[in-house]
């Protein structure tokens, strides 16, 4: 029985979430704002040359919105980049709050870039020493083979946990330091702001959920590897 609610917790922390988050811009979503003169993706294009920052595009988004820092792109799926809801007027502020924290600089954001980069190198290294385990212990003769193990989880883990972990700052200031103040200016009306207010919010919870999720992972590699 304790195991079975333990379960169902889990699947609540990790799944809840997202689950409630889908039901969040589905519900905002479904019909066009009547005094939204123009779609998300004009409005991301609006709110960059606003800023002067005709530099960074905005493109469809095969999966995901997101920004590029990379190639300082703003991407929207196809549902926000034509749409004119209230949940694509709002995502397309949020992404437009990254080029704003990028275009300045600021600190968390720099940081997160260059972990997530780090995350990929580190992945691939952790996944070798994994693979090579067996081996690199017959070579360097390593008196605890587990160490090389692992050595390798938290290569393959602990970066995206660091990084996951200060994500969620830069996306709270996207949201609430970037987007909303700029969506309160003008660009919604009084009425729309705490429905705004609400898909933010719910976004931000898909980060705390993935963070718990990497954790949680994490802790189960070094829980079979310590046996």
């Amino acid at each position: 029985m304790t195991w079975l609610l333990l379960g169902m917790l889990l699947f609540t922390v990790l799944y809840g979430p997202q689950l409630w988050v889908q039901r969040v811009l589905a519900q905002y979503h479904r019909q066009p704002e009547e005094n939204f003169p123009g779609t998300g993706g004009e409005l991301a294009r609006h709110l960059l040359d606003r800023f002067e920052l005709q530099a960074v595009k905005v493109e469809a988004a095969e999966q995901g919105d997101h920004y590029d820092p990379t190639t300082r792109t703003v991407r929207l799926t196809p549902d926000k980049l034509d749409g004119r809801t209230l949940t694509a007027i709002t995502v397309a502020a949020h992404e437009c709050g990254h080029a704003l924290q990028h275009a300045a600089d600021e600190p968390l954001f720099a940081w997160r870039t260059r972990l997530v980069r780090a995350a990929v190198i580190a992945e691939r290294l952790g996944s070798f020493l994994l693979f090579a385990a067996p081996v690199l212990v017959i070579v360097t003769r390593i008196p605890n083979p587990a160490l090389i193990s692992m050595a390798g989880a938290f290569l393959m883990m602990g970066f995206g946990i660091l990084a996951q972990l200060l994500t969620l700052p830069v996306e709270l200031d996207a949201s609430f330091g970037k987007a909303l103040p700029l969506l309160a200016s003008g660009y919604l009306v009084e009425d729309q702001l705490p429905a705004a207010r609400r898909i933010l919010r719910a976004a931000a919870w898909t980060y705390v959920a993935a963070a718990f999720a990497s954790v949680f992972n994490f802790w189960r590699w070094l829980a079979v590897l310590r046996r």
